[in-house]
């Protein structure tokens, strides 16, 4: 996500805009780079919206439904894999859920792509699945701290992606956009823009924004609301009102905020919990 060192509490929020929304009873929620970790209890439907990261959904204890078609019936997961930029809807009855948001583009999310593909959610293999929801539940009910859940969860994705992360390298990535994901990463709080990317990148603009969409499967707009939505939701979690974290973020005001975050997550950003 947006930094590396970053842990925020889920506690008794819920969103009551009507009974099929997704309302949030208890957990936590780990960031690191790329990725996140959201870990907890859970009832309701969110929205149908679409994110830039691969999600892995778990469910350590129970179950859950995706459908990817308004007129589709709901399928039935207890582990699933939702790729990067797949519209889905979601729903569960209230048990205890993992969910590892993994941008496509980074090690582990290459990985993930190559053993997954990217055409749909499908069911995660059975015993992978349940040998890391195992242990993701133990190491939640064990109260470890932020790092020892982080490892945890970086163990899990392990177990899931089929390759020990710690042997996976970016090598695969064009390292021009390597630098320019670094750059953005490092000036997402202050306005970027593509000529600046593309500097990064020692690239012209127009090189740079074809090359961009190639390797991270979106264009460098989208990228820069993704990182900023991410942004705003970790300023909010420790504390700033919505409207501030908003305009850290970048976003014109919170309502901007809101709708973003709505078609990313299916959810209000009020719907999360505070710190």
């Amino acid at each position: 996500m947006t930094t590396p060192q970053s842990e925020t509490p889920l506690a008794d929020t819920a969103q009551r805009r009507g009974p099929h929304r997704m309302a949030v009873a208890s957990g936590r929620v780990y960031f690191w780079q790329s990725a996140s970790l959201w870990i907890g209890s859970a009832q309701g439907r969110t929205e149908w919206h679409a994110h830039h990261a691969h999600q892995l959904a778990l469910a350590l204890e129970g179950g859950f439904r995706f459908r990817t078609d308004r007129s589709s019936a709901w399928t039935d997961f207890d582990a699933a894999i939702v790729p990067s930029h797949c519209e889905h809807e979601f729903e569960l009855d209230g048990p205890t859920v993992a969910h590892l948001f993994i941008e496509p583009e980074s090690a582990e999310g290459r990985l993930l792509t190559r053993r997954y593909g990217a055409l749909g959610v499908s069911a995660l293999p059975q015993a992978a699945a349940r040998q890391a929801a195992q242990h993701l539940l133990a190491a939640y009910r064990s109260h470890c701290d932020a790092d020892a859940m982080k490892a945890a969860a970086r163990t899990a994705l392990g177990m899931l992606a089929g390759q020990t992360l710690a042997n996976a390298t970016t090598a695969d990535g064009d390292p021009r956009v390597a630098r320019a994901l670094a750059c953005i990463r490092e000036r997402i709080r202050t306005p970027v823009s593509l000529a600046d990317a593309a500097a990064a990148a020692a690239l012209s603009p127009s090189r740079f924004r074809h090359l961009f969409v190639q390797e991270t499967g979106t264009s460098f707009r989208a990228y820069l609301l993704w990182l900023r939505i991410n942004v705003a939701i970790e300023s909010a979690m420790n504390g700033a009102s919505w409207t501030e974290a908003a305009h850290e973020a970048g976003f014109a005001d919170s309502s901007h905020l809101t709708r973003t975050h709505r078609r990313m997550f299916g959810i209000e950003p009020t719907a999360l919990p505070r710190q």
